[in-house]
Parts: structure tokens; C-alpha cells; sequence
């Protein structure tokens, strides 16, 4: 993470908080319940990726298109709750795995709603070949879209979707 924060301290930073540089994005990764555990949990289904690599990629990814990530995860509800209300004046957009938070929590949807920022949903999985508890999130209705399916690729593909959409939407 500290090449990313090396790249926004070049930039002034607007009365918001947020880079008045207009080219460089900031983008909040969020990531829910057990993905601190990747790479050891079930590597048949999410593979053998860490949760380090994976901010890692989305770092350097980051760099290449001009921005930068701050990322984190947490198992609570409430701490991502949190970090979304707060986001909005740090932020132009988040990129969220929920976990299963995806599949059973209206507090992430409306917090997603009322900040009233471009979201992109994100699984390593494909939510809709699982088990039909999985089929249904609530994030996706506040969400611009959802990808999943891809492994690491649904983060990278992701970012780089809420990239394009925040730079051509302004």
C-alpha cells in the first residue's frame, strides 16, 4: 500500500479530502466476512490466493490506471457499515466483496445507497452456480454492476469497470 499513498501525497488535496489531481481516483476496497482467510479456505472454490496478494494486484493495478486503493476487511457488519458512510468523503467509489453479508444484509445496501457512490460488486466465485441461498444479493440493486465468477480476475475487471465508469460519468 505505501507506493499508492506515495502517489497521492503529490497531488494537493481538495477542502473534500479527496485529490484534486482529476485523473487520480481513490477507490475504497471493502471485503467482508472470511476473506481474511483466502488461500487456506476451501482453495477449490476461491482458489489459493491470500487477501495480501489480492490488495497487492489491486494496487499496482491501480497505479497503471492512475489511481489508488485503500483496502480493508473486517468480519463485522457494522465496521463495514461504517467504513462505507465515512467513505464518501475520501472516496469516489467502492469496490466490495461482502462475503456473505452479499446474501443477508440490508445495513450494506443501505449504506451503499445513501452515500449515493458508483459501487461495484465483486465475486471470486460465480454467487449463481452455488447454492440457491447465494443467488440473491441485496448489494446489487445499489450497485453499477456485479461481477463474479472470474477468481482474482472479478477484482481487477471490477476496478478497472469502476475506473472507467467514475472518470466518463464526470
Amino acid at each position: 500500500m505505501t507506493a499508492a499513498l506515495v502517489v497521492i501525497d503529490k497531488y494537493r488535496t481538495g477542502l473534500n479530502g479527496v485529490s484534486s489531481h482529476s485523473s487520480l481516483i481513490k477507490v475504497l476496497v471493502l471485503h467482508g466476512p472470511n476473506l481474511n482467510l483466502l488461500g487456506a479456505r476451501e482453495p477449490g472454490i476461491y482458489g489459493s490466493v491470500t487477501l495480501a496478494e489480492i490488495d497487492s494486484m489491486l494496487v499496482a493495478e491501480a497505479n497503471q490506471l492512475q489511481a489508488e486503493v485503500e483496502a480493508m476487511q473486517s468480519n463485522h457488519e457494522g465496521v463495514l457499515v461504517d467504513a462505507i458512510q465515512a467513505a464518501k468523503t475520501k472516496f469516489q467509489g467502492i469496490l466490495i466483496n461482502a462475503g456473505a453479508y452479499t446474501h443477508t444484509s440490508v445495513a450494506l445496501r443501505d449504506a451503499i445507497a445513501a452515500v449515493k457512490m458508483p459501487t461495484v460488486e465483486v465475486h471470486l466465485s460465480n454467487i449463481y452456480q452455488r447454492e440457491s441461498f447465494r443467488h440473491h444479493s441485496y448489494i446489487a440493486s445499489v450497485a453499477i454492476g456485479q461481477i463474479s465468477g472470474f477468481g482474482v480476475q472479478s477484482y481487477r475487471l471490477g476496478l478497472h469497470a469502476l475506473i472507467h465508469h467514475i472518470r466518463h460519468s464526470n
